[in-house]
């Protein structure tokens, strides 16, 4: 195994101070993103929670990088760098295909040696892992990728028209679609931990169906939230997302306060 601080140096960063010995929060991007989306909610956390978030290979300063396409694959690499380099209790949080990342490192954490290490899981924008669609923007070409984007966040729109800025996040685009849209859940034993859901009211990739079926996914308390927005709800509903994760991250760990 390569060295514990390498392997945080490369895959995990933390933008803000924070206090040792509480609970880390780790966040993981949705598809073609990266570490630094969860700057703002790093700061607005700080310095009371620790927020560290996952870099993938493929892109910012990783893109010389292969892009993953299996997401199985790639959860296995984030659950042996987290047990590598992280102590303390743990929460994941992840956005769209993020949250199904973070579903499997979380199951990866369960059957490891200290399964009680992972406190909570904290869903946003993604179907529960057993909800079946069949999806194939990751065989559409450039242009059909980028107005796949768009449509989901018309934010995007202007960056994406810029020709150079489209050229370098294609292939962590295309890479990551074909592994969220190739990806099936393997059998297994289910969460221990509380699951809690996010999603927003409008959101075309996850009816209200689909979001509450996360709770066949673990044993432990679930709790389902909705927020007006579409599938980026997130960004316009910051100050409340954020709430809802500190309120989420001291009931996850009251239990071991106990």
């Amino acid at each position: 195994m390569a060295d514990p601080q390498a392997l945080r140096d490369l895959w995990l960063r933390q933008y803000h101070p924070a206090p040792e010995g509480g609970t880390t929060l780790v966040c993981f991007p949705y598809a073609g993103g990266a570490a630094s989306y969860y700057h703002p909610l790093s700061e607005a956390l700080s310095p009371g929670v620790r927020v560290l978030s996952v870099q993938y290979p493929g892109r910012q300063d990783r893109r010389a990088e292969p892009v993953r396409t299996d997401l199985h694959a790639l959860a296995d690499e984030i659950a042996e760098v987290l047990s590598a380099c992280e102590e303390g209790p743990l929460v994941f949080f992840g956005h769209s295909m993020g949250s199904t990342l973070a579903y499997e490192t979380a199951r990866r954490l369960r059957e490891g040696p200290s399964p009680e290490q992972l406190l909570g899981l904290v869903v946003s924008g993604r179907r529960g892992p057993d909800t079946v669609r069949r999806e194939t923007v990751h065989l559409r070409d450039d242009a059909g990728i980028i107005e796949e984007v768009v449509r989901l966040d018309r934010g995007s729109a202007a960056l994406l028209a810029d020709p150079d800025i489209a050229g370098m996040v294609l292939p962590a685009l295309r890479g990551d679609y074909t592994a969220v849209e190739t990806y099936a859940p393997r059998p297994g034993a289910r969460l221990a931990c509380p699951v809690s859901v996010l999603t927003g009211d409008a959101d075309p990739q996850v009816t209200a169906e689909e979001a509450a079926a996360w709770a066949g996914a673990t044993d432990g308390a679930f709790r389902l939230r909705t927020f007006p927005g579409g599938h980026f709800y997130l960004n316009a509903r910051r100050d409340a997302v954020t709430a809802a994760l500190a309120e989420d991250l001291a009931a996850f760990a009251a239990p071991a306060r106990v």
